[in-house]
């Protein structure tokens, strides 16, 4: 096995990637299939502590992430408490202290326990979070959102936006399209996503401030954000493997079909592919969301929102995108490394994963070692198999 200093850092974006002359770089790869690719950074997970360690605790969730070659991640802030205050903050940090694996960057609220009354503490948050989020909940107020955008601004930190009008849900949980007609479901409609991202667009535009979107799902929220990155807005995006790979033909009466946002139209999934083609997409992230089996037993209508998928991102990518033609290696790595590091300030420490691209398996959620078990693609087989983490020198998974 190469040792950490012998590594030679992959130049994604800079120069053309080579799995096999990389490969061929290195005595101890042994097989044409085994590449090394640099840490991923997952700018979108959730990992439930404090406040909800029976679903997922920092320590399963990192090493969760570490086996999916994830070196780095963003914690969203839908905590008990909610990290809007230094002290709140405190909490999750000593967590993060004792049980993580890997990097566990924070975000903070942008509101007062994501209630969308009041601004959290964001000038004293702002040295020790990597950005702003209520993730979970849309901010509903135009003006709220405005300040907090003016806030963060001055603060040099992004805002993190679920977006998500609260007056259009009207009590829908699945995609308001064809099989939900169908089955009889309460839908959700594009609009409640598309409808505040245009809103938060003109205040990004207004304010100066540095402004990235969560999980867009819809082919409305991909043409607004092109279009806004055309006027120079400073704007970036991303989305979720399941998104890319699945829509509402895929669904089934299963809460493991259940996220927020849903499964949309193939037209939808379309247009999302086409967006990462394009670079209007900047990033993939899982938005990892576990929840305990109960939670997820109850059907489309009562089933927690979320999925997980931090150990399953890269094989299906890679199985979905790459092998298919759609999208080269050193596309994808870009999207799970440079980029996200980019645009959310996380330094490049030259962490790297050791995967054998040939291996082929089945998704099976027994073997997951998060705690949540609940994924769409549970069966699916997919290709390439993590052997070897390594986050700031030490092996943080080894298969």
């Amino acid at each position: 096995m190469p040792q950490f200093d012998q590594v030679k850092r992959i130049g994604v974006e800079a120069a053309p990637f080579s799995p096999e002359g990389l490969a061929a770089s290195f005595s101890a790869l042994n097989a044409p299939s085994h590449v090394l690719l640099p840490g991923f950074c997952d700018v979108h997970v959730h990992f439930r502590e404090p406040g909800f360690s029976y679903k997922e605790t920092i320590a399963s969730g990192s090493r969760a992430a570490a086996r999916g070659g994830y070196t780095d991640v963003c914690a969203m802030p839908n905590l008990d408490p909610v990290p809007d205050s230094p002290a709140h903050l405190a909490l999750e940090e000593e967590l993060i202290a004792r049980q993580a694996c890997i990097r566990v960057h924070p975000y903070g609220a942008i509101t007062v326990g994501q209630k969308g009354e009041a601004l959290a503490d964001l000038e004293a948050l702002a040295p020790r979070v990597v950005a702003f989020s209520d993730d979970g909940h849309g901010v509903q107020s135009e003006a709220l959102m405005r300040e907090a955008m003016r806030r963060a601004k001055t603060l040099g930190r992004l805002i993190v936006a679920h977006c998500e009008d609260n007056a259009l849900l009207r009590g829908g949980y699945i995609h308001a399209g064809a099989y939900a007609a169908a089955h009889g479901h309460r839908g959700i409609c594009s609009e409640s996503e598309w409808g505040p991202i245009a809103r938060d667009l003109k205040l990004a535009e207004e304010t100066g401030c540095a402004y990235h979107v969560c999980h867009i799902s819809a082919k409305e929220s991909v043409a607004l954000i092109r279009e806004a990155k055309r006027r120079g807005v400073d704007v970036s995006c991303e989305t979720a493997p399941h998104y890319l790979l699945l829509d509402e033909t895929a669904l089934r009466e299963d809460g493991r079909f259940k996220m927020n946002p849903p499964l949309r139209a193939p037209e939808d999934r379309e247009a999302l592919v086409e967006g990462l083609l394009d670079g209007t997409i900047d990033c993939i992230a899982t938005d990892h969301a576990p929840h305990s089996a109960a939670e997820k037993a109850k059907g489309l209508a009562g089933s927690a929102f979320g999925i997980v998928g931090i150990e399953t991102a890269f094989p299906l990518l890679y199985t979905g995108l790459v092998r298919t033609g759609i999208l080269s290696l050193d596309r994808l790595v870009a999207l799970l490394t440079v980029r996200p590091r980019r645009r959310f300030g996380l330094d490049d420490s030259g962490d790297y994963s050791l995967w054998d691209l040939d291996a082929s398996y089945p998704v099976d959620p027994a073997d997951f070692l998060s705690q949540g078990k609940a994924t769409p693609f549970e069966g699916r087989t997919v290709y390439g198999k993590c052997l070897l983490t390594v986050c700031g020198g030490k092996a943080v998974w080894e298969a």
